[in-house]
């Protein structure tokens, strides 16, 4: 008897001490909604760090992301990005996201493969959110320092 109180108290503390997890799934529908439709990056920034090279998103350099077409659908968080630059590789795919209660921005590339089996994704945080624009800011590691990557996303026509 005496252990099996012990395990009942041991096995309590440890799903009382579970950690909450950075991809809670808990939806900010009012943020979500507020960015749905057609955008486009004005700028990328490293405030603080304007000469670092950054490869966004595993894909292409930062700088390569300026001038990019977004489109989110919120009623089912599906949507696509494409890259257009001139001086850089056109680059065109679907992708999976939503934003968290926590104001994280989840996504996930899926390059022709289904979500579900998509294992890895994107942790950004929503910034300055208006009508108009909003911001997604990545947090790299720049030599022991971390450092903020700031996507500037306007709303198209």
């Amino acid at each position: 008897m005496r252990k099996l109180i012990l395990l009942f108290i041991f096995s309590f503390a440890i799903i009382s001490c579970k950690s909450k997890s950075v991809t809670n799934t808990k939806l900010d529908i009012k943020s979500e909604v507020a960015i749905k439709g057609n955008w486009n990056i004005t700028s990328v920034s490293y405030p603080g760090s304007d000469v670092i090279k950054v490869m966004s998103f595993d894909l292409a350099d930062s700088k390569c992301f300026i001038g990019s077409t977004w489109k989110f659908v919120s009623n089912n968080n599906k949507g696509n990005f494409a890259l257009n630059s001139p001086s850089c590789t056109s680059y065109s795919t679907p992708i999976t996201w939503y934003i968290n209660k926590e104001g994280n921005f989840v996504m996930k590339i899926l390059d022709e493969a289904k979500a579900k089996t998509v294992k890895s994704g994107y942790i950004l945080r929503v910034a300055n959110q208006t009508e108009s624009s909003f911001q997604l800011i990545d947090r790299i590691d720049v030599a022991g320092k971390m450092t903020d990557v700031v996507y500037q996303f306007q709303k198209l026509n």
